[in-house]
């Protein structure tokens, strides 16, 4: 494979470590369902939706999209219109870099996942 061939390899391998994270997230008592969602024209953001008791949607969710000759990676929780985790916005030319900080940005995002879904839970009752 040549280079190129060799970082798209690279960028599937991570967007599916990814969804892997994501797709270990679990609450008892929260409804959830995966996101995966094209980021035209050439990126995507993956991650988890929650559906707490009383209707409010909270999203964990990272991207990575390819514009302006750099990869901008993100990550976030959100509980409807307020956010509750952003972690800043990266660009970075190498895509393998940029790779390294999807990993990253996953792992932050869902180590948070279950103490937010708990606070917000708390917050019900």
């Amino acid at each position: 494979m040549d280079g190129e061939s060799l970082a798209a390899a690279a960028l599937l391998a991570a967007l599916n470590r990814t969804s892997g994270i994501f797709a270990g997230l679990r609450h008892p008592f929260v409804r959830h369902e995966h996101i995966s969602t094209l980021l035209p024209p050439a990126g995507v953001r993956v991650g988890i939706a929650f559906v707490l008791p009383d209707g409010r949607e909270v999203r964990f969710e990272v991207s990575i999209a390819a514009t302006g000759g750099a990869f901008h990676v993100e990550g976030s929780i959100t509980a409807e219109s307020e956010t509750i985790l952003a972690l800043p916005r990266r660009a970075l030319p190498d895509v393998r870099d940029a790779l390294t900080v999807l990993d990253d940005y996953a792992g932050d995002v869902a180590e948070a996942a279950h103490r937010t879904i708990e606070q917000l839970l708390e917050e019900i009752v």
